[in-house]
């Protein structure tokens, strides 16, 4: 089983030449062990899944450092919360680039331990489920309906696993393992029917009150899993884009998957053809733009800076892309269908120019082929925008 190349790695090489430690978090199962390892060969690598391993870190953390060489993977790190400090104490020893690669399943456990003991000395990267040019590796002939239905996680494109049996799978690992412990036992199923009412509002305002009351859940119960969806990736927040125009602008942000193989799943969407036929497929095609553009980002190690604009008038823009410039953003409008109509430019137009964003940031992105303008707003097609590239930081 080979492993599909992925575009973090090389900057991930990168990222030990800068910081003496360096950390990749990102979904479970979205190939963080892989990556690491496929980076760093030479390194020594300790899974602290291992009951011996992690028994000996939680122990005697200095000697579990100390006994061992520099250039060292540790998997699962956080496991054992006091092997932070004596990490933080053997690399300011010599301050070489490179000692020390962290990776773990837990992404709030382990933020949270290298934010208390690692701060200034790591550098974070974030490894989402394959991009769409990823998956194409796997799967030259992969149409994007086909994707946007499958979704990223590697497994499904190296195995071949069933994804119905692999998303249940996912879900039951991810309750267990992640977040039983920040919920009551009685919550538990709960919970599983919340992650499906999140999949049925995708694309829409974050309201936690409405959500509360349609599954009989308290205000704080539902903003508290929200965040923990949100805190181990398997959703994220697009904010509302303010700035100063004299109108009445949308404060609550849009709910979205970062992967849309999970929302699918969620949806019990299993073919093609239902996917093309469900009632938000417009809002899926949505979601697998925004979340492959942030994946674009984080794969050059750049910080995605995204918003929607929506204002009282319900003018509004399905992405504005400030991550290059806040001065002059790139607007988008996202379509699902195949066919161009003036009217889909419309709003482009008068948020552009109410924001004097030049007419070549102003582009609707829908199921077509090939690049054209119209009237001063470009047409792009959906395949040719999830193919674009963004130079990495230097």
């Amino acid at each position: 089983m080979a492993m599909i190349p992925r575009l973090l790695t090389e900057q991930t090489k990168r990222a030990a030449t800068w910081f003496p430690i360096v950390s990749v978090t990102g979904p479970r199962q979205s190939g963080k062990s892989t990556l690491v390892r496929n980076a760093f060969p030479s390194y020594d690598y300790l899974n602290l899944e291992d009951p011996n391993l992690r028994t000996q870190a939680q122990v005697d953390p200095i000697s579990f450092i100390r006994n061992r060489p520099k250039n060292l993977i540790i998997d699962e790190a956080q496991y054992a919360p006091d092997l932070f400090s004596m990490i933080q104490v053997a690399a300011d020893e010599t301050h070489e680039p490179g000692q020390y690669v962290l990776s773990g399943s837990q992404n709030f456990l382990l933020l949270k331990q290298i934010k208390q003991s690692l701060a200034g000395r790591v550098g974070i990267l974030k490894l989402m489920p394959l991009s769409y040019t990823e998956a194409l590796e796997a799967n030259p002939d992969l149409g994007i309906e086909d994707f946007a239905l499958t979704g990223g996680y590697p497994h499904l494109h190296d195995a071949n696993v069933p994804k119905s049996l692999f998303f249940e799978s996912y879900i039951d690992s991810y309750i267990e393992r992640d977040v039983s412990e920040y919920l009551d036992v009685r919550n538990l199923s709960l919970f599983r029917t919340f992650l499906r009412l999140c999949a049925q509002h995708v694309g829409g305002l974050i309201k936690p009150t409405s959500l509360a009351n349609e599954i009989g859940a308290t205000y704080r119960t539902i903003s508290s899993w929200l965040s923990i969806l949100e805190s181990s990736y398997i959703t994220f927040n697009l904010p509302p884009f303010f700035g100063n125009l004299n109108k009445r602008l949308i404060k609550t942000p849009k709910l979205y998957f970062t992967d849309t193989g999970l929302l699918c799943h969620l949806l019990r969407i299993e073919t093609v053809d239902d996917l093309l036929n469900h009632p938000l497929f417009g809002e899926i095609i949505e979601n697998l733009v925004i979340s492959e553009t942030i994946k674009r980002y984080y794969n050059a190690l750049k910080t995605p800076e995204l918003y929607f604009y929506r204002d009282d008038s319900k003018i509004e823009v399905d992405l504005i892309d400030c991550t290059k410039s806040r001065i002059n953003p790139e607007l988008f409008e996202i379509k699902s269908g195949r066919t161009y109509h003036d009217r889909f430019s419309r709003h482009l137009r008068s948020v552009g120019t109410s924001l004097n964003v030049d007419d070549d940031h102003r582009t609707v992105i829908m199921r077509s082929n090939g690049e054209y303008q119209d009237h001063g707003v470009g047409v792009c097609g959906l395949r040719d925008y999830l193919l674009r590239k963004e130079s990495p930081v230097s």
